[in-house]
């Protein structure tokens, strides 16, 4: 007799897919060309990638859904850009300060309440935010800075979009933290009638269309490993760890594990950096981090019963 337990954990699928997705910095890093011929290549391809894999499911989309998607494009670009001008600590870890513009702004986009608890981490995540520009920076690392900034809110604007009432399979408890996990559990907190990854597959391709003059130009100038690790960051940074993070969804992994598995990515982010490269953050930088990531955390953790709901 068969059991019906899975050979798999699926929470291991979503593991996966999260390591997968920390790998982002170093493979940007390692490149020669520059972040808008990178982006062109990377998007082109995990659009590609994710496309081939859920055109069964259909690519019908909302409105709602078309503007997930310039938001879901526009943070990917910001990411790639702010990675090359700063460190990748500063680039993720300030990319993980859209719990700000979700509790602030979700009253007015989706109607969620702003509570005072919501206040504290507001505060305490502006606080780590602050660090980041402490200490002795070149003009790069300001704009890097600001841009991974730009990034927190297109993230953050992503994911309410993703749960408004008018986004197909939107769930009024689905959880609004930034985690890489969150945005997908806000779509698809259980199995949606339509493709779960329809943004990304829009998102990708709108980026790789309005960057493919840069994508042109790079061709002749880009080296053997720029186009190795570009289809890394395409295929299987993007591509195959959404695939192996919806298996893990659908398979039964929680909501609430799923983001706190998907804090793996700022913290293993800069780690794959100092480790192969000996790109190093700033002490404030780190201090900054801790703040952040911590905060979001306990904040999961205060709204686990949201996150049990929304499974």
């Amino acid at each position: 007799m068969r059991s019906s337990e899975p050979r798999f954990p699926p929470y291991l699928y979503v593991v996966f897919g999260v390591l997968l997705w920390s790998t982002g910095g170093l493979f940007i890093k390692i490149t020669t060309i520059g972040p808008f011929q990178l982006t062109f290549f990377r998007s082109f391809l995990a659009g590609l990638t994710v496309l081939l894999f859920t055109y069964k499911r259909g690519l019908k989309i909302t409105f709602v859904e078309g503007l997930a998607s310039v938001a879901y494009a526009l943070l990917l670009f910001l990411f790639v850009w702010a990675t090359k001008n700063t460190t990748s600590a500063n680039a993720i870890f300030l990319q993980y300060t859209a719990p700000i513009y979700i509790l602030i702004l979700s009253p007015f986009i989706i109607g969620e309440k702003f509570h005072l608890r919501d206040l504290l981490t507001v505060i305490l995540c502006i606080g780590g935010m602050s660090l980041f520009f402490v200490g002795k920076l070149e003009v790069s690392d300001y704009r890097g800075n600001l841009a991974a900034l730009a990034s927190g809110v297109f993230y953050g604007l992503y994911i309410m979009l993703l749960k408004h009432p008018k986004a197909s399979g939107a769930v009024e408890s689905a959880p609004s933290l930034p985690a890489s996990a969150a945005a997908e559990e806000a779509e698809f907190p259980r199995k949606p009638t339509g493709n779960p990854v329809v943004t990304v597959i829009y998102g990708n391709f709108l980026l790789a269309a309005v960057m493919l003059p840069y994508g042109i130009s790079a061709i002749p100038v880009m080296t053997v490993g720029d186009a190795l690790a570009a289809a890394f960051l395409g295929i299987i940074q993007i591509g195959i760890a959404y695939m192996l993070f919806i298996k893990g969804v659908y398979g039964g992994t929680r909501p609430l594990d799923a983001s706190i598995i998907g804090f793996i990515e700022p913290l293993l982010n800069p780690v794959w950096v100092f480790l192969f490269i000996g790109e190093r953050p700033s002490n404030w930088a780190i201090l900054g981090g801790i703040v952040i990531i911590a905060t979001v955390l306990v904040h999961t953790l205060i709204n686990a019963p949201k996150l049990k709901a929304a499974a």
